[in-house]
């Protein structure tokens, strides 16, 4: 049989026939590799070059390559985070005649590490935590896309952070099948299959003294279960809410933010009986908002003002009509079915927002009323009063409502607490 190149891109076969497919990948000269660091895998997998591009070759069987092949450009189709398949390779014949297994060839992620070379330097707790919320992230959202991985582990798994957020990426879909939609039997199965995985990958490490002391790894493997079942509920529960009623939304925003998570991406689908909203979740570092809000509007904040300040810039990126639903904010992805397509960069309406709604509402409350707190603090005080109010009615109570409460009935209280007793 002929050496058979079937790839996504037609410069990709010219590219990679100056590889030595005539030779086993083990036992391939150090000129082809790049040392990058591999997980545990099955296969022989080596890192090469193909002419400006990094890519992974695995060796396997040609029935589970084409199909693998075929698999990870379904989950590209359909925007999961898994690795870009570029070619299969079969056919192969060594120097000495004898037939050799076929290749897999995907583009290397850039960025992006195997677990176990992130826990060579005994990770802290605390960064463990955001990684097994990422995959939890990356299992969800294959259920909901209807992919039953059939072997999740960290093995399978690439990390990477970017811009603060943590990210998973699928490596391995050999063992994975695309279904319409999956029973909570198949959910649960992979599940259980991944707290066993996890547990035994983090015991090996244990063994291996590359795992912090205080780290229980059957705990991590159950804790990935519960982060799992807890952001399912909250991204499965349906809700449609009334036209224009973006308190509800913010609700959503809010409990996912106490569940640790925060929004990459907001689906809005209106209709004449009002909005139904969806979100995508992402796992970010610490100070990951306060560095996206300044860089996105000019405002120097803490944290936690620019996390509310953010929800509320995006919220309000939704209802302008000339917002263009392609062309994501960098704080989030966040699109609505409303707008010109040839709307305004989310830039430009992030500035609109400090100009049009974030100076405007600071600026109505009376410089002698505001204390030591800084425009940004004001503003966090009057969205938590929004908050507030709008549970309180169940429904928006509009800005200028709130700040005329907020003036009357918060600052006033708030002042005589701050003012020093008399002796």
């Amino acid at each position: 049989m002929a050496l058979q190149i079937s790839a996504t891109n037609p410069e990709h076969p010219a590219l990679l026939l100056e590889l030595p497919w005539d030779v086993p990948l083990e036992e391939w000269p150090e000129e082809y590799l790049v040392p990058l660091p591999r997980g545990i895998s099955r296969h022989v997998v080596r890192y090469s070059r193909a002419g400006d591009e990094v890519i992974a070759v695995k060796e396997l069987a040609e029935r589970p390559a084409l199909r693998e092949y075929d698999m990870l450009r379904d989950l590209d189709r359909i925007g999961i985070p898994a690795v870009d398949p570029l070619a299969v390779v079969t056919g192969r014949v060594g120097k000495d005649g004898a037939p050799l297994e076929s290749v897999l060839i995907t583009r290397h992620l850039g960025g992006s590490m195997p677990y176990r070379s992130m826990f060579e330097t005994t990770m802290r707790p605390a960064t463990m935590h955001r990684l097994m919320d990422a995959l939890a992230v990356l299992l969800v959202r294959l259920h909901l896309a209807g992919f039953a991985w059939g072997d999740c582990s960290l093995s399978n798994t690439l990390f990477r952070r970017d811009a603060g957020a943590y990210a998973a990426y699928l490596v391995d879909a050999e063992t994975g099948d695309l279904h319409p939609q999956l029973s909570l039997g198949q959910r649960e199965y992979d599940l259980d299959l991944a707290r066993v995985n996890i547990s035994g990958e983090l015991l090996d490490l244990e063994a291996s003294g590359a795992l912090h002391p205080s780290v229980d790894p059957i705990e991590f493997g159950m804790e990935i279960c519960a982060r799992y079942r807890s952001l399912w509920d909250e991204l499965t529960r349906t809700s449609v809410y009334p036209a224009g009623k973006y308190h509800y939304i913010e609700r959503r925003i809010r409990r996912l933010n106490d569940l640790g998570f925060d929004v990459a991406e907001m689906q809005i689908e209106h209709a004449s009986n009002g909005d139904t909203v969806s979100f995508v979740p992402k796992v970010v570092d610490a100070g990951h908002h306060q560095r996206q809000l300044l860089r996105l509007t000019g405002l120097d904040t803490e944290e936690n003002q620019a996390r509310r300040l953010l929800n509320d810039l995006e919220s309000w990126m939704a209802t302008q009509e000339d917002y263009a639903p392609g062309d994501p904010p960098p704080s989030s992805r966040l699109r609505s079915n409303r707008g010109d397509p040839q709307g305004a960069r989310p830039e430009v309406l992030a500035h609109r927002w400090v100009r049009e709604v974030f100076r405007p509402t600071v600026r109505a409350v009376p410089p002698e009323l505001r204390g030591s707190m800084d425009p940004a603090e004001i503003y966090h005080q009057l969205l938590e009063h929004r908050w507030y109010l709008s549970e309180r009615a169940q429904q928006d109570i509009g800005i200028e409502a709130v700040v005329e409460d907020y003036i009357t009935n918060i600052l006033p209280k708030a002042r005589k607490t701050l003012q020093p007793t008399a002796e």
